[in-house]
């Protein structure tokens, strides 16, 4: 994130760091990815705050040991995983109720952008991290990862009072009118989702957001970040944001002896998109000032009904 947390005493960083045995000389704020908080402590560790009213404390933990537990016991080389405190934890509390703390080793590499078009060449190298991923055995913490939209029934709401005043902030009418322009779209869109949904599907381990924003390129390895939203899950729900065209497919289905199912991959493609409308929408009804996250946020909210109503 471009800006701080809300609420959030810097202070606590370096106690907290004691967990894992850390004494950092230096910290900075390293404004970068969406949804967390990062710093870089003495060049050497990458440091993650996760606001855990966003989502459970204990669904994040999960997430954080099924990482180590896929690079300490499956071996798989490609995970950046978090670093055990000296009492084996992945993630440590900040505060009594809303910040939450993971350690990374600050790996020297270069990441991409999401929605960023890369080569077929490198689209193959990541068909096959996910193809090995996804022939791991699931750690047992590994959670699942359920289809269903979890802010639909906010999104469905704020549909309805589409036609009465939004307050919040400087975006909360514009987001209004923009949703009111494009409900009947959205509940098109809804409808379609439930009729996808209907044809399930074997879980394996996926990562969730395989996308180039979260692929370090570090000399000749490939590496995926971002590992708070692994969990069981049909493969489409990786693919779908890097296999384009049947080339890809049939790599993937070569290392895995299964065949990506393309109704599959729309219904992932579908689900992305409307989560990104209901927490916009989330956001831009709750408390938020003119800041460079809320103008990121309303970029991806029009981009985001425009490709909707588009496709």
């Amino acid at each position: 994130m471009k800006d701080r947390p809300e609420g959030f005493d810097e202070r606590l960083l370096r106690p907290a760091l004691g967990e894992w045995g850390i004494e950092a000389a230096t910290l900075d704020y390293a404004p970068v990815g969406f949804g967390d908080y990062h710093w870089v402590a003495d060049g050497r560790w990458f440091l993650t705050v996760a606001d855990v009213r966003r989502r459970s404390f204990d669904g994040l933990r999960l997430a954080m040991e099924t990482a180590a537990a896929l690079r300490e016991e499956a071996r798989l080389g490609f995970v950046v995983a978090p670093l055990r405190t000296s009492g084996g934890a992945t993630l440590v509390r900040l505060d009594s109720h809303r910040y939450a703390l993971s350690v990374f080793p600050l790996v020297d590499g270069q990441a991409g952008d999401f929605g960023q078009e890369i080569s077929p060449a490198e689209r193959g190298l990541i068909i096959d991290l996910l193809a090995e991923l996804h022939r791991t055995p699931a750690p047992l913490s590994t959670p699942d990862r359920p289809l269903e939209l979890p802010g639909r029934a906010g999104l469905e709401q704020s549909l309805l009072d589409a036609h009465r005043p939004w307050l919040g902030g400087p975006y909360a009418e514009p987001a209004r009118e923009l949703v009111a322009g494009h409900a009947e779209m959205l509940r098109r869109r809804l409808r379609e989702f439930d009729r996808l949904a209907e044809k399930p599907g074997e879980p394996v381990v996926t990562h969730g957001e395989p996308h180039p924003g979260n692929l370090l390129r570090a000399g000749e390895r490939r590496l995926l970040v971002d590992w708070d939203t692994v969990g069981l899950a049909v493969p489409e729900r990786d693919l779908w944001l890097v296999a384009r065209g049947p080339e890809d497919l049939a790599r993937y289905a070569d290392a895995t002896g299964r065949t990506p199912d393309q109704t599959a991959m729309e219904l992932y493609r579908l689900r992305w998109a409307l989560d990104d409308v209901a927490e916009f929408v989330a956001w831009f009804r709750s408390p938020h000032g003119r800041t460079p996250d809320a103008e990121e946020s309303w970029a991806g909210l029009t981009g985001t009904l425009q490709g909707l109503a588009a496709g």
